[in-house]
């Protein structure tokens, strides 16, 4: 018998618990997880019912004791589950918007290299390019900017719900917090409310509406960002300015103080725009996958962009140009580098690796610090071998410092720019033609069935039980 020849573009699997093989088309270096799922056997020693075993016989109802007699009745039928913590090694998305190689250095937006959009482009100029495929001409654009400079102004009543934080409130927190509520102030784009299709019905209907709430989102993100700022600084909120650019009306919110005719420095307006088309998109990270998973529901893109910016809070997210100065700081000066990497190899400390701009501000001296770090991170095998190098958090934190940021609002400024990469990711999900709820599986290692327990007759067991309070016995008034 003849050997088929299979396709190069193809894997061939062999299951060596019985011997089945399937052979898998291979797509852009990518296979189906659900290929797997044809890998199906007979049960045997070691599988569960927990296991995804089918159940093939009614006798199982009775006890738990001929449920063990009857194991060989179970057929994993459900194949093979792909077990990938974290999801290192798992596209969730076809996707046509950004590609990063982050060992070489590779940041393209539709395909433009990053080096020649932040040289030639600006931010909003990127943002169009990132939500519809193509730079646009000179009308489009001021099309674009219109729309998007036309929606920064919020509601009265959303300004007191902000207005309501604690001046010691971290500013992702009530960031997190108004763009879940903005939504409660469109209706008309809640899915839930206007029906589960309005954004995938792919009309002119669903594109206008669609569009509009980017537009709101992008506009409104700068607005609810310096009002967090403002809350911090116990200041008045103030309302955005008429005629000037995106980042110089973020400026603008954030620093007037009624003077007259007051408009951001040139200088550090460029600085915050090109940073800000720096973060626009990094394809699909925690904050993008927690966007989309959540936007694969049909819920509001006010509720998915919410969740972004929960999960761009963490420091080991958006937290990391926080953390890269935190680091610096910590090391002190240049000449303490050397004791800190090897610290760093050790497990003692953290290493984190995410210059244009100080002629106007002055030279941070965490600069040099920075600098050494990076030059001695670059030459040393330990760190060249585990792929540690300098990314854009770890310069973009200097100059957010320069300008005068405080630390804990760092992450906020990552979240603004990046509102407009969810929003690309999220429009493109929801042109798709087809959203598939995403719902990841589990490989459950627990117990299997057990009987009910009256309390009555129970033991401790284990050692995971709950960690008393330092609050306990207090009145309520106390907490």
């Amino acid at each position: 018998m003849v050997a088929q020849k299979l396709p190069n573009n193809s894997l061939t699997i062999i299951d060596n618990r019985t011997g089945k093989s399937i052979d898998v088309k291979v797509e852009a270096n990518a296979i189906p997880a659900t290929a797997f799922k044809k890998l199906t056997k007979r049960a045997g020693d070691g599988d569960r019912e927990e296991d995804e075993c089918e159940v093939r016989s009614q006798t199982l109802t009775q006890s738990r004791k001929c449920v063990s007699k009857l194991a060989l009745t179970f057929a994993v039928q459900a194949g093979i589950r792909v077990y990938d913590p974290g999801f290192v090694n798992t596209a969730t998305v076809r996707s046509s918007i950004t590609f990063i190689d982050g060992t070489k250095g590779v940041l393209r937006h539709r395909g433009y290299p990053i080096e020649q959009l932040a040289e030639k482009s600006n931010f909003l100029e990127t943002a169009y390019l990132l939500l519809y495929g193509e730079l646009p001409s000179r009308d489009q654009f001021q099309l674009f900017e219109r729309e998007v400079m036309h929606h920064t102004f919020v509601h009265r009543d959303l300004e007191e719900i902000i207005g309501a934080f604690r001046h010691d409130a971290h500013p992702m927190s009530i960031l997190t917090s108004a763009f879940a509520a903005l939504g409660a102030y469109a209706p008309e784009a809640n899915p839930s409310l206007a029906g589960q299709k309005i954004y995938t019905s792919n009309t002119a209907a669903a594109l206008q509406l669609m569009d509009k709430q980017i537009f709101r989102l992008i506009g409104k993100s700068i607005t609810l960002a310096a009002m967090a700022y403002r809350v911090r600084q116990s200041r008045q909120f103030v309302s955005p300015p008429q005629g000037m650019t995106y980042s110089e009306t973020f400026l603008y919110m954030m620093d007037h103080l009624n003077e007259p005719n007051y408009k951001p420095h040139p200088v550090i307006a460029k600085a915050l725009d090109t940073l800000f088309l720096l973060h626009a998109d990094h394809e699909m990270n925690a904050s993008c996958a927690a966007v989309l998973q959540v936007g694969s529901t049909l819920v509001d893109p006010y509720s998915a962009v919410s969740a972004g910016c929960a999960a761009l809070y963490g420091p080991s997210h958006g937290g990391a140009n926080e953390a890269v100065i935190r680091m610096l700081i910590s090391i002190g000066s240049p000449d303490k580098v050397p004791e800190f990497l090897e610290r760093v190899k050790r497990k003692e400390a953290v290493l984190r690796l995410p210059t244009m701009f100080f002629a106007l501000t002055g030279r941070d001296p965490l600069l040099d610090t920075a600098l050494a770090l990076r030059d001695a991170a670059l030459a040393d095998d330990y760190f060249i071998s585990r792929r540690l190098a300098p990314n854009v958090d770890f310069f973009s934190g200097l100059i957010y410092r320069a300008i005068g940021f405080p630390l804990d609002y760092f992450p906020v400024l990552f979240a603004v720019p990046r509102v407009v990469g969810w929003l690309a990711h999220w429009r493109q999900m929801m042109l798709s033609g087809s959203v598939k709820i995403w719902r990841p599986r589990q490989v459950y290692i627990g117990a299997g069935a057990r009987e009910y327990e009256p309390m009555e007759e129970r033991k401790a067991k284990g050692n995971d039980a709950p960690s008393p309070s330092s609050t306990l016995g207090l009145a309520p008034d106390e907490h």
